[in-house]
């Protein structure tokens, strides 16, 4: 029901008293990071992440906030994060979390939306994993309002982080339709070698879809939860056959909430959350 606390909504949704624990852990840790956006130093870090790309002192710092809040949870055992180069065994904890810290983190310096976005498992490893296997998953928008998307497997509710620190939810019943003429396509580039891709666009814009693309992952799936319709697309192309997006840190947890929502997420063959991580940097088209 709207107006119910994240804590009352967890209790309402039978979560088990040390899962809810991590999700208070994470919301915490959201929380600090919407503040540290506002305050922080938005230029760079000097280094660069697992992947050869270079880390906003933001990025940094998010991911320091995160792993904090982790630390201090006995229930995790496990965390993997897309700053870091392999996972990290924190304690005897049942429960594993993949994030991305700091999803879309290019947009911050041009004041756009960013985010947080969250996999929760019970496993001792992340490798052999399948999406499928998430208790739970959810990401954090810092944009006008700070919001959550959160799905324990019983549908999607958003909630809304209000002044006084307590997370309210405000919508109950985020779902996708199968029609919905809006479109965010991400990696354009691949148009150049695949002519599959230009046809696709050129019948979205042919049926008049709606370009509705931030360049964040997050924003995009989000505006496509909370309008009930529309289309992220990131494919591959031969430079970059796997696409760039992640499979743990990115693309499985979106996956949940997707299907969760009514709609679906695809590599072009089969389901996102039938894909198994064969490694922690596993891309995915989806």
């Amino acid at each position: 029901m709207t107006g119910s606390s994240l804590f009352q909504y967890l209790v309402d949704s039978g979560v088990s008293g040390e899962l809810h624990n991590v999700f208070l852990s994470v919301s915490r840790a959201s929380e600090r990071i919407g503040q540290a956006i506002l305050t922080a130093d938005i230029g760079k870090a000097g280094t660069t992440n697992v992947y050869g790309e270079e880390q906003l002192a933001l990025d940094v710092l998010s991911d320091r906030i995160v792993q904090e809040e982790l630390r201090k949870t006995p229930e995790v055992g496990l965390i993997a994060s897309e700053e870091l180069d392999h996972e990290v065994k924190i304690g005897s904890g049942p429960f594993a979390v993949a994030y991305d810290p700091l999803d879309g983190s290019s947009l911050v310096n041009v004041n756009l939306s960013v985010g947080s976005i969250f996999g929760i498992y019970q496993r001792s490893t992340f490798i052999g994993a399948k999406g499928d296997e998430q208790l739970a998953s959810l990401f954090v928008v810092y944009g006008p309002r700070t919001t959550m998307m959160l799905t324990v497997k019983n549908g999607v509710k958003e909630f809304t982080l209000k002044q006084n620190g307590e997370w309210i939810l405000t919508n109950d019943a985020i779902s996708v339709a199968e029609s919905g003429k809006m479109f965010a396509p991400g990696n354009l580039r691949a148009t150049k070698y695949r002519e599959d891709y230009v046809q696709l666009m050129e019948y979205w814009m042919r049926e008049q879809y709606t370009l509705r693309y931030s360049g964040g992952m997050v924003p995009d799936i989000n505006q496509i939860l909370i309008k009930g319709k529309g289309i992220f697309t990131y494919p591959g192309y031969p430079d970059a056959p796997d696409g760039k997006l992640r499979l743990l840190f990115e693309c499985a947890p979106m996956a949940l909430l997707m299907e969760q929502a009514g709609g679906s997420a695809t590599d072009g063959t089969i389901r996102i959350l039938e894909k198994a991580l064969t490694e922690l940097s596993k891309r995915t088209p989806i």
